[in-house]
């Protein structure tokens, strides 16, 4: 099992790092709310890792994979999610100061920045699919397979969370260093690029 989980923790890793909706909000909310202040956001997208792999096990992940029209449901509102909030980025004013670890600025609560990184990640019909293809090819058959899928869970949602902070870490580092209007050009860029990846998954097929 380890080296299974060695090589889960390498593709797990790769997939993770490859800029998404959730660590382009860990680099914005690190911009804004300073590294602290986004851990909400990253428990947010850590209990959705946890949610979609068990969607995935209990066979949510077969259902949209076979129905064109749950498919469809899913994916419109991620699209829709997407679109809102990179809409909300690009309209964004920017902050008045560089926020630190002691006075990141509160233009939202933590259950907001929890909320809105959660269902960003919960809404994507990809990562649905991308884990019921990934997750059964770890899975031994001939061993019992719920300790499998947890510790197959709890290691994607630890390289997801540390991934996150990394992004966070960056965000707040950048902002340090372009000071004045820095946060209102980050969130330019990721609120395209948010844009970016809502009409990417409008586009997207389960045949893609």
């Amino acid at each position: 099992m380890t080296e299974t989980l060695l090589l889960f923790s390498f593709v797990a890793f790769i997939a993770i790092a490859t800029p998404g909706p959730t660590v382009l909000l860990a680099l914005a909310n690190g911009s804004r709310f300073g590294v602290r202040g986004s851990l909400p956001g990253m428990a947010g997208a850590v209990l959705s890792d946890f949610v979609l792999m068990s969607a995935v096990v209990a066979g949510l992940g077969a259902l949209l994979a076979a129905s064109e029209f749950w498919f469809s449901v899913v994916k419109w509102v991620g699209v829709a999610y997407l679109t809102y909030l990179g809409i909300r980025m690009l309209r964004s004013k920017g902050a008045l100061s560089v926020p630190s670890e002691e006075t990141a600025p509160a233009r939202m609560s933590a259950r907001a920045i929890f909320l809105r990184s959660f269902l960003v990640a919960v809404t994507n019909p990809k990562g649905y699919l991308f884990v019921s293809a990934f997750l059964p090819q770890f899975i031994d058959i001939s061993e019992p397979q719920l300790p499998q899928y947890t510790a197959l869970a709890v290691t994607f949602a630890t390289i997801d969370f540390i991934v996150m902070l990394a992004y966070a870490s960056a965000g707040a580092q950048a902002i340090r260093f372009l000071r004045a209007k820095g946060v209102l050009w980050l969130d330019r860029i990721c609120g395209g690029a948010l844009l970016g990846l809502a009409g990417s998954l409008a586009l997207y097929r389960k045949s893609a």
